[in-house]
């Protein structure tokens, strides 16, 4: 089979391996489709995701859906189409039990914090855990379900602000989690707003139901308008924008990752007006929820703005990076072998 591995930076390379074999508390699955994230971008063009160093061969992916290939056990037959949790957890601990993604000792699909890496899944088969496995409904498409793990992420942030029903959100930065999070708080009902540098990101917001989007390099969002912000972006000063949006005694949910390192952000409103910050990192079991909205709403599907083969990988990484031009990409994993 062909995997695509990361091996330093702007270094990629598409390698024939061995076929995996699983046990019988694992299935194999057939990829069909990966998206590309921003850690997998941050891996290809920096060599590295923060603190996290590509040190060995790295396969990328955690975005991933497909069908079962092989399930010892006879659970799912062959065929059967799946997405995937990309997360194994840490061992459990009373302070963090109803947290288990934030438990240490865990992995993720495609990541370089643990060694070895976590290998991902940008590969033609993969072996996961049986209980990583998600089956889809009949009305869900394998390649609509690639979309399950982002909005997963999406979710996550928007529960840290609890119920937002006919609340003014804001959505600072809209790449693909930022559109993903407009499309999980209008369809949680409430009345989106988002906010961009680009044009492109902006008017697929709009697709997506934010009643109105801001271009912040000409206009100046509202201050102490909305009872949530979303911040997706991880730039600081969209931080800051968030924190001056905000009404008094609101929620800031930080999405959006920031580089391990210092940066200059205005914390004044978040004194002043008792603003409650939230962390928000990957997700726990919103993934099921992902499903759900994913089949009832087919209209998330237009995230997705470009398409290309596992052998057009690098023009892949190119063309996610232009935030422009593209919302989310995906990888359809060499499509034309069975």
């Amino acid at each position: 089979m062909r995997a695509a591995y990361i091996d330093a930076k702007e270094t990629l390379a598409i390698r024939e391996v061995e076929v995996p074999e699983p046990d019988a508390d694992q299935v194999r699955i057939r990829i069909d489709y990966v998206g590309i994230c921003g850690s997998d971008l941050h891996y290809y063009f920096t060599g590295a995701n923060g603190a996290f160093e590509v040190r060995e061969p790295l396969i990328p992916g955690h975005e991933v859906a497909g069908r079962i290939d092989v399930d010892p056990l006879g659970e799912w037959a062959p065929g059967t189409p799946v997405t995937v949790h990309p997360a194994t957890f840490g061992p459990a601990c009373e302070d963090l039990a109803d947290a288990p993604h934030l438990r240490p000792g865990g992995a993720y699909l495609g990541s370089a914090s643990t060694w070895p890496h976590t290998q991902g899944g940008l590969v033609e088969q993969l072996i996961v855990a049986r209980g990583m496995v998600r089956p889809l409904p009949t009305g869900l498409p394998v390649r609509r379900a690639a979309l399950a793990e982002p909005l997963a992420v999406a979710l996550h942030g928007l529960s840290k602000a609890g119920d937002v029903s006919g609340k003014r959100v804001l959505v600072t930065g809209s790449g693909p989690i930022g559109l993903l999070a407009v499309a999980a708080a209008v369809g949680s009902g409430a009345d989106v707003h988002a906010t961009d540098v680009f044009a492109g990101p902006l008017r697929r917001a709009r697709a997506l139901g934010a009643s109105e989007t801001f271009d912040v390099t000409a206009q100046e969002v509202p201050a102490d308008a909305y009872d949530v912000v979303l911040e997706c972006s991880g730039v600081a000063a969209s931080v800051s924008t968030a924190l001056r949006a905000v009404r008094i005694a609101g929620t800031v949910v930080q999405v959006g990752m920031m580089p391990d390192e210092p940066r200059p952000i205005n914390i004044a409103p978040f004194i002043s007006k008792e603003v409650r910050w939230c962390g928000s990192f990957r997700f726990k079991d919103e993934i099921d929820e992902a499903i759900r909205r994913l089949e009832a709403n087919p209209a998330i599907e237009d995230v997705i703005t470009h398409e290309f083969t596992a052998d057009d990988a690098v023009a892949a990484f190119e063309v996610a990076r232009d935030s422009d031009a593209s919302g989310k990409v995906i990888i359809a994993v060499w499509p034309d072998r069975t």
